[in-house]
C-alpha cells in the first residue's frame, strides 16, 4: 500500500457535480494498493496515519496527531500512485491491484482508519472520475509505502 498524506485546512471530492466527501481541518489521503497487500499492511498504515504528529501545537511545533486536534480524514483511492515511468513516456499501471482486489483493500483500510481515529472517515468513490479540491496546510505532504516500512 502506498499513500500520500496531505495536511489540509479543508478538502472535498466531487463526483458528477455533487460533493461526495468533505472535511475541514485534517488529512487528505490518496491511497493505492497492490495485489500483495495484506491486512497487516492496512493495519500498519492506519496506525501510522492516526499517530503521525504533523499538526502544530501551541508553540507552532509539529507535535500533535489528527486525533489530538480532532481532525477529520478524507480517503481517495488512486491507482496512479503505482505508475511506472521506467519505459517511454506513457505510464504503466501493472503494479496497481485490479479493482477486484483493490476495492476490498480500500474498504478495509477505511474501516481500520475509522477504528484508529474513533470516528467516521469521508471517502470518494472507487473508480469514479473524481474532482479533488484541497487547501494544503503548511504545505505538509508525506508519502508512505508499506513495502518500505524501514524508511517510515
Amino acid at each position: 500500500m502506498r499513500i500520500v498524506i496531505q495536511r489540509v485546512t479543508e478538502a472535498s471530492v466531487t463526483i458528477d457535480g455533487s460533493i461526495k466527501g468533505q472535511i475541514g481541518l485534517g488529512l487528505l489521503l490518496l491511497a493505492g494498493f497492490t495485489a500483495d497487500d495484506t491486512d497487516d499492511d492496512l493495519k500498519w498504515m492506519a496506525g501510522k496515519v492516526a499517530g503521525l504528529r504533523i499538526f502544530s501545537d501551541a508553540d507552532d511545533k509539529m507535535n500533535l496527531s489528527i486525533k489530538d486536534v480532532d481532525g477529520d480524514a478524507l480517503v481517495i483511492s488512486q491507482f496512479t500512485l503505482y505508475a511506472s515511468t521506467k519505459k517511454g513516456n506513457r505510464p504503466s499501471y501493472i503494479n496497481a491491484a485490479p479493482p477486484a482486489v483493490s476495492i476490498p483493500l480500500y474498504e478495509r483500510f477505511v474501516k481500520l482508519l475509522e477504528q484508529a481515529l474513533g470516528k467516521a472517515v469521508q471517502t470518494g468513490e472507487f473508480g469514479a472520475d473524481m474532482k479533488v479540491s484541497l487547501l494544503n496546510d503548511g504545505p505538509v505532504t508525506i508519502v508512505m509505502d508499506t513495502k518500505q516500512k524501514d524508511l517510515f
